[in-house]
């Protein structure tokens, strides 16, 4: 799963999450820029900067997002923040978030960071702990969907979407935020093809989005009748209604009807 990606473009998207996942008022993202940098003469890229458009006094966010154990990740991190501030003359005081799926990825040695953590200026973010997705903000519930396992996604996208659909006053772009979720079950549900995601979870809205509208103009989402009737089985078995199937393959509820009266004298 490509996380480096999915956190890039989330965080550019919807910097008003990162905020509310390290316990800030969403608002302040308005008073940021997101970027990704590099430090020049060395090999280091910091995953994502977080940096205040104006006010001199409000820190600037460094953000590390840790999906593989890195014994040196704090030392490095704290090397490339200060390489960072050398180079760019930044009179902002900092803070550094590393974000991991679960404690058990979280292996590298704090004893000459120790300071930073005691002084809060380093924080470390477990996504697997924030809590069920049902009691989170809908921006912090998307990002714990990607550490979900898939069993558990299959139900907490759905419930997600749902959220999504029918919030009101939502403070997120309601198109862009679904069109990301698509994108985490893309990497999530690997053999699954564009259609098979949106008949699993009844995505009838991205039928609008960029991604479907690409994927059609490709080509990918056309098919003749017989191999549109032949993928109806498996979307049963997923649990879908017959006007669901009906919707995501383009046909007719009778089409769909005839197809399940042939197979359930079988079953």
């Amino acid at each position: 799963m490509k996380t480096d990606s999915i956190f890039y473009r989330l965080f550019q998207e919807f910097p008003s999450i990162f905020f509310e996942l390290i316990g800030n008022p969403p608002e302040i993202a308005n008073s940021y820029q997101f970027a990704s940098v590099e430090i020049k003469q060395t090999a280091f890229r910091i995953d994502g900067v977080f940096l205040p458009t104006e006010d001199k006094k409000s820190p600037i966010y460094f953000v590390e997002v840790q999906f593989q154990s890195d014994v040196e990740i704090y030392s490095r991190l704290v090397s490339e923040i200060y390489l960072y501030l050398r180079q760019n003359k930044c009179p902002n005081p900092w803070r550094g978030v590393v974000i991991y799926p679960s404690r058990d990825i979280d292996t590298a040695d704090r004893e000459n960071s120790l300071e930073f953590f005691q002084s809060q200026r380093l924080r470390i973010i477990y996504l697997d702990e924030l809590g069920e997705t049902t009691s989170l903000p809908i921006g912090i519930a998307t990002i714990k969907l990607i550490v979900e396992t898939e069993d558990i996604a299959i139900s907490s996208a759905r419930e997600l979407i749902n959220r999504t659909q029918q919030a009101v006053n939502l403070q997120l772009p309601q198109k862009q935020l679904l069109e990301l979720i698509e994108t985490i079950l893309v990497y999530k549900f690997p053999t699954m093809s564009q259609k098979e995601i949106e008949a699993m979870f009844g995505l009838s809205e991205l039928k609008q989005t960029r991604v479907y509208q690409e994927a059609r103009e490709e080509g990918k989402l056309e098919g003749k009748l017989e191999g549109k009737l032949e993928a109806v089985p498996k979307f049963l078995a997923l649990g879908l209604t017959v006007e669901q199937i009906a919707q995501a393959l383009d046909l007719d509820i009778i089409q769909v009807q005839q197809v399940v009266q042939q197979i359930s004298p079988n079953q």
